[in-house]
């Protein structure tokens, strides 16, 4: 999943739909997020703001960090490989998890994410004050903040019930939120190095999927990831934003199990 995304925002609709179409389906918090370890390392606002532009800024981890967890989880249950479907951070975790391992990879599902290079998907820069702005203690308040950033970011054709928003809130408050990791997080996004090279020697099959109306990762940076993977499907979703709307649901699913058909 995507930055300070846990598990649980991966609807249970769309896992029973990859399910009815032939997978197992596993779903993890990755560090920093949902009941994972919550790392140490205190990220300021001002250290976050010289890594967006671009200026050398010290993390407390990296995207291989997170790709080599999701390496543990596998061999963990026993599993020698698998399809991967990674959403925003999380497609650069599966892009990365490709190029350090590629035999433990059997196909790649990269949504609304980026290859790293500085020049493609980037944010529109109205979300910065947003992202980085400094919020209230408690539940109400983060989940207020929440849906703030999911009416800047969401899927203009597919508009966000705002009940079910406030609901992920919660829930994702309640699993165990901690706003120091959304910035560690925020600090391996924005330090990630441009895999572009890396990711022309990539062999898996390959799916990218990018709305047209992202703005928190401009489409470029699906173009450019689907350049980068040779054999790549490009699939651009007309009024998605970045988010995953219900109504894309089957689309996805159909998508996915097409990809994974080509392995």
């Amino acid at each position: 999943m995507g930055l300070g995304g846990p598990m649980t925002w991966w609807d249970p609709a769309l896992c029973r739909m990859l399910a009815e179409r032939g997978f197992y389906v596993i779903r993890f918090d990755n560090r920093d997020t949902g009941r994972s370890t919550k790392v140490p390392g205190r990220v300021t606002r001002s250290m976050l703001v010289r890594a967006f532009a671009g200026r050398r800024v010290r993390a407390a981890y990296g995207l291989r960090d997170l790709a080599a967890d999701a390496f543990a989880l596998l061999d963990h249950l026993g599993l020698e490989a698998a399809h991967l479907v990674g959403v925003s951070m999380g497609g650069m975790i599966v892009q990365t998890m490709a190029i350090e391992r590629p035999q433990r990879v059997l196909s790649l599902t990269s949504i609304m994410s980026t290859t790293g290079k500085r020049s493609v998907g980037w944010q529109h820069p109205r979300l910065l004050p947003t992202l980085v702005a400094r919020r209230g203690r408690g539940r109400t308040a983060y989940a207020q903040g929440s849906a703030a950033i999911w009416a800047l970011i969401g899927s203009p054709l597919y508009p966000n019930d705002p009940e079910s928003v406030l609901a992920k809130a919660h829930e994702t408050f309640d699993r165990g939120y901690s706003a120091g990791g959304v910035l560690r997080q925020m600090m391996a996004v924005t330090t990630q190095e441009n895999r572009s090279a890396q990711l022309r020697a990539v062999r898996v099959p390959a799916l990218v999927v990018h709305g047209t109306e992202d703005k928190m990762v401009h489409v470029s940076g699906g173009r450019a990831t689907a350049a980068a993977i040779p054999g790549a499907e490009l699939l651009l979703v007309d009024g998605m934003g970045h988010d995953l709307p219900p109504a894309l649901f089957e689309t996805f699913a159909d998508a996915i199990r097409r990809t994974a058909d080509r392995a």
